[in-house]
């Protein structure tokens, strides 16, 4: 039987989240499947992923074929690597101390990377927030600048009328003599 490492598909329409499963290269994609070694979310940043090592490192090596997307997330779980570094002490070229050496080595590198890339991501959208929220007091600045002329405006408008009207009514009382009273 031609086993296959891939991605049984699940979640609602537009937002997909996949297990990692070992099925029968003849089973259909959302079918049957022998084991279900993890999960695989690609709607966070960065995707994320949960794998059983040991299990996918033994399926491995008695001969199930990842597909192309399982063979890029087995290669960033270090899966392949670890593989790879086995079969050289199958081989004789090194011992396992060494290839352990190898393989933790490897691991720290590319948790450095990783953390790198999350920590610009943090950094990036912690600036985003920034620009956004300097352009919202921008605009709300330029707001109340121009409800303030408006109601200095209204204010003066008030100020002219109440002062004509004060105007009007000292000219009608010189107008308005009263007769004194025998």
């Amino acid at each position: 039987m031609a086993t296959k490492i891939r991605l049984q598909r699940h979640g609602r329409k537009d937002a997909p989240f996949y297990h990692i499963v070992i099925a029968d290269s003849r089973a259909p994609r959302d079918g049957k499947f022998i084991e279900r070694i993890g999960s695989y979310n690609p709607n966070t940043n960065p995707a994320t992923i949960n794998l059983n090592f040991d299990r996918a490192l033994y399926w491995l090596q008695t001969g199930a074929q990842p597909t192309d997307t399982t063979r890029n997330i087995l290669s960033a779980q270090g899966v392949l690597m670890k593989k790879h570094l086995l079969g050289g002490v199958a081989k004789g070229a090194f011992t396992a101390e060494e290839a352990e050496k190898r393989f933790e080595a490897w691991m720290s590198t590319k948790q450095k990377g990783v953390e790198t890339i999350k920590a610009q991501l943090t950094a990036a959208k912690a600036e985003e927030v920034k620009k956004r929220l300097d352009a919202e007091k921008a605009v709300n600045a330029a707001k109340a600048e121009e409800v303030s002329k408006k109601r200095a405006e209204k204010a003066a408008e008030l100020a002219a009328a109440a002062a004509e009207a004060v105007a009007e009514a000292t000219e009608e009382a010189p107008a308005t003599e009263e007769t004194p009273a025998e």
